[in-house]
């Protein structure tokens, strides 16, 4: 049995060796048979040439350097693309997911489940990223009609078919947990310690999280353009209400201002069926173009394994 372990790499040349080492010492406990795939996501540090000089003595690494930086996710996918394992497992590579909790996964899926995930107990982080990540599990719970638990994130186990699977999703958004959510098959969670961050801060800015949650909901749910499209009726609705007031109003001579019955029923119905309009023709666009412009995700530039 080959175990695969993907992490997105990002500014972290001082965590490297100490991640490569608590990986193995935590493998090895599994099996002889593993693969530690670092995808160095174009930062500004030296990190990849901190794993090339891992891998050129350790057979066991695989480094992969993306040519700039396409984001967390799209990283795992090109990471994703290039494990072999039959179990793959997909962790960060700041520490906070520990490495000694793999055996715990590995040991809850052959149970029989397909995907374990990794669940959060007394999250490590701080008071900012803890309450930005329940609000967008909210928000995108209400605009996909799903639940989505903030304790969950990257950090599992998966089979080999699950990770088939999410490869051949050509979203242009990628958002790993929520592909691992529509994928489907038989998984489960488990607790773990989750740590402190081992070097550093967060890379991801207020701008970087509600970029990424926008995109995301956008990706994953067509509910905002719909919301508006019900926006638009009820105006439409609410302004033929006014108008037949107004016509009341013109037929018992109480309106001294001529006119001024046609521009407000004008005004407000028009602008009821433009917002439907752009609404119902927003939601055919975004999907067209979304399809076709079929731009690659993420660009690998280089690789370094034995």
């Amino acid at each position: 049995m080959m175990l695969s372990i993907v992490s997105p790499v990002y500014k972290a040349e001082k965590i490297i060796p100490l991640l490569v080492e608590r990986i193995e010492n935590a493998v090895s406990k599994i099996t002889a048979d593993y693969e530690i795939i670092l995808v160095e996501d174009g930062g500004p540090d030296n990190s990849w040439n901190v794993i090339e000089a891992i891998a050129k003595v350790n057979s066991k690494i695989k480094g992969i350097k993306l040519s700039r930086n396409f984001g967390q996710h799209p990283a795992i996918m090109a990471g994703l693309s290039q494990a072999k394992g039959e179990w793959v497992v997909v962790m960060d590579c700041d520490l906070q997911d520990q490495p000694e909790e793999i055996e715990k996964l590995y040991a809850k899926a052959i149970e029989g489940f397909d995907i374990v995930l990794a669940k959060r107990k007394n999250r490590q982080d701080g008071f900012f990223k803890k309450m930005t990540s329940l609000f967008f599990s909210k928000i995108y719970g209400y605009f996909t009609d799903t639940e989505y638990d903030n304790e969950i994130a990257n950090f599992g186990i998966y089979n080999r078919k699950v990770i088939q699977s999410i490869l051949e999703i050509s979203d242009t958004i990628k958002f790993f947990p929520l592909f691992v959510k529509f994928v489907g098959y038989n998984s489960t969670s488990i607790k773990v310690e989750h740590a402190l961050r081992a070097e550093g801060n967060t890379s991801y800015s207020f701008a970087k999280l509600f970029s990424l949650a926008f995109n995301t909901i956008i990706s994953f749910s067509n509910k905002p353009l719909k919301l508006f499209v019900k926006f638009g009726l009820t105006i439409s609705i609410i302004s033929f209400l006014v108008g037949i007031y107004n016509v009341y109003l013109a037929l018992t001579n109480q309106i001294e201002v001529l006119g001024y019955s046609s521009i407000i029923v004008s005004i407000w119905f028009l602008s009821g069926v433009l917002i439907t309009t752009i609404g119902v023709t927003g939601i055919y666009v975004g999907k067209i173009f979304d399809q076709t412009k079929n731009r690659p995700t993420y660009i690998i530039d280089k690789k370094n394994e034995n």
